[in-house]
């Protein structure tokens, strides 16, 4: 007999428990090169996470954000905007861009958009045909941004954006275009046809589908966007929060109100109460939602929003005069599913509007940039929020809210922010200006690329923290279909916690507060095996359907007693 070297325990699991860049360039500005991976930072104070600069110059404003299965982001501004930062040598017609003081003004000489690769922490530029400012976008399942809208000649037009591994891939504008003018509209993935529903804009009381299907097909009114209009507030009820319930009906919230649309039927089916207190939490309010992690552990069938943040009433039209009111403190949770609708309601530490929320792989939510008071527009906004929070849904009330490590660099209006496969945030832009301005203003345009560390990443945890995961896909099939088995490897350097969780991510595109399509799910682990030689193999369950995980790629994490691994990529979809 010979000696058994590994052993192996099979365990079941339900959560997991373990018992004992080639690029037209003139000039780009100096680059920040130094950049660390995440499980490897220096500790910082307590559990407060810590900041990293890496890039002085993205040469464009993050605007507009989204992470590529490819693990580039997608920044991009508006290209009305006159020069940017990331000069030309050759616009993307062909011509020439000189020194002369015509093309030293031309915003054809300028890129107002890049692609930024993580892995070598370099930008490349991207070209862009209309302007999409204050525009919208969702993932298709291959992995395709369709970006939707946007200002003037752009207002109506579809873009797309598909990654590549090359550098060669770019923006590319349909021929087709959309039925009714989007500028500060919203848009959500469907479960079905692999369709997005774009909601509303400026004077866009409607909605409509993209692709469409058939040639006729047009836009339909929504007359809850007429009552929820505050004319002479600047709408707020623009950049509407759309959260896909798992029963495929749409969740839309505008201003202080929110309906349940079925969509098949072009129906309300449901009435939510208002949400409790005063002000606005849309556009140019601007608080942020997110939908909280769905769960295996109920069929994925609970489905809760929170809404954070926004202005005081008035605060449009006082900022237009100088007055710059206090924002809101109050974030209030809902169910949505069942029949039991009731706002929860809770403060924040300090008041904060213009931030984004994103969710981090353990089901906690990240609240960064923004400001304490004012509202969105041109210099409309006052007291920089420097301090991420971090909100622990599952805590008691009254313990939910960490303030984190601050930032020296205001992040305003027009920032953005995005969680990387690694576990750092991206955060990017700031300019609450109708030109770059870097001088003589109380928040110049802001170009420096930083990420945000949370604690859990560095490397005094890193003998707790699952690696070198792997997804083993069945068949040779590229997605992992419905329901069914897959499983997952990764190594562990000690023993692990009594309990580990695995949460798949779709990322979102962010812009303007607001985190369209982002959805994080906590899938169910059916068993475990772990060696001798402190690898592990779990068999997880992909998640049921496409109402519950529209088709396309999420980041699969494993998290071991609040760890999280390096995620990597997982595409589900039918079969």
């Amino acid at each position: 007999m010979h000696t058994q070297i590994l052993k192996k325990k099979l365990l079941l699991c339900d959560p997991c428990r373990f018992v004992p860049f080639a690029s037209p360039i003139l000039r780009i500005w100096p680059l920040v090169a130094d950049i660390n991976d995440g499980a490897n930072v220096r500790p910082s104070e307590g559990r407060r996470g810590q900041w990293q600069l890496l890039l002085n110059n993205t040469g464009v404003v993050g605007m507009h954000v989204a992470l590529t299965y490819k693990n580039t982001v997608i920044i991009f501004d508006q290209t009305g905007a006159g020069p940017s930062r990331y000069q030309l040598r050759r616009r993307f017609s062909g011509s020439t861009c000189t020194r002369s003081n015509h093309d030293r003004m031309d915003s054809t000489c300028y890129a107002h958009s890049v692609e930024y690769d993580i892995s070598t922490n370099k930008v490349r530029p991207l070209r862009l045909d209309t302007d999409p400012w204050c525009s919208s976008g969702s993932f298709l399942s291959n992995g395709t941004l369709l970006q939707t809208g946007g200002n003037e000649k752009g207002t109506r037009r579809i873009r797309q954006f598909r990654p590549c591994e090359n550098g060669q891939c770019d923006w590319l504008q349909s021929k087709k275009t959309l039925s009714d003018k989007r500028w500060y509209a919203s848009s959500q993935l469907l479960p079905e046809h692999d369709r997005v529903v774009v909601v509303g804009g400026k004077r866009a009381f409607t909605y409509e589908f993209v692709p469409k299907i058939s040639p006729g097909e047009n836009f339909f009114d929504l007359p809850f966007l007429h009552q929820t209009n505050d004319n002479n507030e600047g709408g707020n009820n623009l950049y509407p929060f759309l959260h896909l319930s798992s029963d495929g009906n749409l969740f839309v919230f505008a201003n202080r109100d929110s309906i349940l649309l079925n969509l098949r039927r072009n129906k309300v089916i449901k009435t939510f109460p208002r949400i409790p207190g005063e002000g606005s939490r849309n556009y140019p309010s601007s608080g942020s939602s997110v939908i909280l992690p769905l769960d295996h552990r109920d069929n994925f069938q609970k489905v809760e929003v929170m809404v954070c943040g926004g202005s005081s009433t008035g605060a449009f039209t006082a900022a237009a005069k100088g007055r710059f009111l206090e924002g809101l403190r109050s974030c209030g949770r809902m169910v949505i599913t069942g029949n039991n609708h009731k706002w929860d309601m809770e403060n924040m530490p300090k008041p904060r509007l213009l931030h984004d929320m994103l969710i981090l792989p353990k089901g906690d939510i990240l609240i960064i940039n923004g400001a304490e008071h004012g509202c969105a527009g041109y210099d409309n906004a006052r007291n920089a929020s420097l301090e991420p929070y971090l909100y622990s849904p599952n805590r008691r009330l009254g313990a939910r809210f960490t303030v984190l490590m601050s930032t020296k660099i205001a992040r305003m209006y027009h920032s953005s922010a995005a969680l990387l496969p690694d576990g750092r945030v991206l955060v990017a832009g700031s300019n609450p200006h109708g030109r770059y301005i870097f001088h003589n203003v109380a928040f110049p345009t802001e170009l420096r690329l930083q990420a945000f560390v949370p604690h859990y990443m560095e490397r005094r945890y890193h003998n707790m923290r699952p690696s070198n995961l792997t997804i083993e896909y069945g068949g040779g099939s590229h997605a992992i279909e419905y329901g069914k088995e897959f499983r997952v490897r990764f190594f562990l350097e000690r023993k692990p916690s009594n309990e580990m969780e695995f949460s798949a991510y779709a990322p979102p595109f962010t812009t303007h507060s607001l985190a369209m399509n982002q959805r994080m799910l906590k899938l169910r682990c059916k068993s475990l095996v772990r060696n001798g030689d402190r690898w592990v193999v779990a068999v997880l369950e992909a998640p049921p359907s496409s109402l519950v995980a529209p088709s396309g790629y999420y980041m699969l994490t494993v998290v071991n007693g609040g760890i999280s691994s390096m995620s990597e990529w997982v595409q589900f979809g039918h079969a």
